[in-house]
């Protein structure tokens, strides 16, 4: 299987001399004090260093062992645990974080980067930390000071993680129709109950706990998407003084055997009277999710550009070095008995394909967060309406778009090794297996348009 090697020229081109990034964070006060371009670049180097020498040799391997599930507990593949504490060690999980709660606050320009490498180098590992990085953003913005404080920075950290728990066996884009319940306690609580399903991350054994973000409806709640309320409901309860306590009622009744991402655990959450805090107000939980599940979609959509760019990094390599007839304008490699497929016209189609879907993919997607930058920290609050107006159009199109275009560019790129993309061996297939989902997840591409 090839090795990933981060396109670091590519990316610096476009934050440096294509948007300039590094004039922007220095008009942006709160950036300003955080990042430049020398701090941006160690970033990126060690981004590649960490994507390409310690999640990328477990891809395959992570691939054919997969998630295994027993008695409610779940297992991740041989050395996933070992590269997640490296990991988190290194501060990733927080990269984008608030810097109050322990956060690196660095910019989504450089975040959406980082992203790229790590669906590219191991698409089922980047799940369980971009969804944490998820949940912390809806909980930085929406939870109480005290939820803040207590949770976040162990998400931060890595030593927690964080889940989204929307969909339930009858309710996929309905969320309107969830039935999962919860019902108020003296103390300021609630007993939360229900099942959730193709829950990423539900449980697993990287992290000491798992703070889930689960939405329900109260028993007197209006009804449709206007009743539904965000709940915090933590695996282990959380001491006043940030210790673990008892576990919590929520437990992991299966996971799911999939096409592909098998590495990550998709989970059948069941909540029974589990104990959860509001996050954000009464009936406005969709609201709140829907900080957290805009972030994923632009994550999922680079999950689409990071498999991509795998896909082609492996073609070109084997198209230089597979030897198959003649070129039409005549031998090239004379010496040999056989020219590189390189050299004919449809296999350079299907290369200069692929490269341009994922360069314009990689430019785009750098704007989006351009954008996001300039929504949460720009002073001016008109230039933040118009860049909060951006997102909203571009977040669905960039999910949707970069999705669409990183199926096509993993076929193509299976395409040119012929029957060998086919096979284990070359990690074609498996790129093919693993960026499906990225069009159905997340809200189908269908629903985006």
């Amino acid at each position: 299987m090839p090795e990933y090697n981060a396109p670091l020229r590519d990316m610096r081109f476009l934050l440096n001399d294509v948007f300039d990034a590094p004039a922007l964070w220095q008009r942006l006060p709160r950036l300003a004090e955080r990042i430049d371009a020398d701090t941006a670049d160690a970033i990126l180097e060690e981004a590649a260093k960490v994507t390409g020498s310690l999640l990328a040799p477990l891809n395959r391997s992570g691939d054919e062992e997969g998630a295994q599930w027993q008695d409610g507990a779940v297992r991740t593949p041989a050395g996933f645990r070992e590269a997640y504490a490296t990991y988190a060690e290194g501060g990733w999980v927080g990269l984008t974080g608030n810097p109050a709660h322990g956060g690196m606050g660095m910019p989504k320009m450089l975040a959406v980067q980082f992203e790229e490498m790590m669906y590219a180098a191991n698409a089922s590992f980047s799940l369980y930390s971009t969804l944490s990085a998820g949940a912390c953003l809806a909980l930085d913005a929406h939870g109480s000071e005290e939820l803040k404080n207590r949770y976040l920075p162990n998400m931060y950290a890595g030593t927690w993680a964080g889940s989204m728990c929307l969909t339930e066996p009858h309710a996929g884009t309905d969320l309107g129709i969830i039935r999962t319940k919860a019902e108020p306690q003296a103390d300021g609580s609630y007993r939360v109950s229900g099942t959730k399903i193709f829950i990423t991350g539900g449980e697993q054994d990287l992290t000491e706990n798992i703070i889930h973000l689960v939405l329900a409806k109260l028993p007197d709640a209006p009804a449709g998407s206007r009743g539904i309320s965000l709940f915090l409901v933590p695996k282990f309860l959380v001491g006043d003084d940030g210790t673990l306590g008892a576990r919590n009622a929520v437990h992991c009744g299966s996971i799911e055997h999939k096409m592909g991402i098998k590495a990550s655990a998709t989970c059948v959450m069941n909540f029974d009277g589990a104990s959860g805090w509001l996050v954000g107000e009464v009936n406005k939980g969709l609201a709140a999710m829907f900080t957290m599940m805009n972030y994923e979609r632009l994550s999922i959509g680079i999950q689409g550009i990071g498999c991509a760019e795998m896909s082609y990094q492996g073609a070109v390599a084997y198209a230089r070095e597979r030897l198959q007839s003649r070129a039409p304008t005549g031998p090239v490699a004379r010496d040999k008995a056989a020219d590189p497929i390189i050299v004919h016209p449809d296999v350079r189609r299907m290369l200069l394909t692929m490269k341009a879907l994922t360069e314009g993919g990689r430019a785009f997607s750098t704007y989006v967060g351009q954008q996001l930058d300039l929504a949460k920290y720009a002073e001016d609050q008109e230039e933040r309406s118009q860049a909060e107006a951006l997102v909203a159009l571009l977040t669905p199109v960039a999910k949707a778009f970069f999705t669409d275009t990183g199926l096509e560019s993993c076929v193509l790129g299976q395409q040119v090794f012929g029957g060998h993309g086919y096979i284990r061996e070359w990690g074609q297939e498996q790129l093919v297996r693993d960026v499906r989902i990225a069009q159905i997840y997340e809200g189908t591409n269908g629903i985006q348009a």
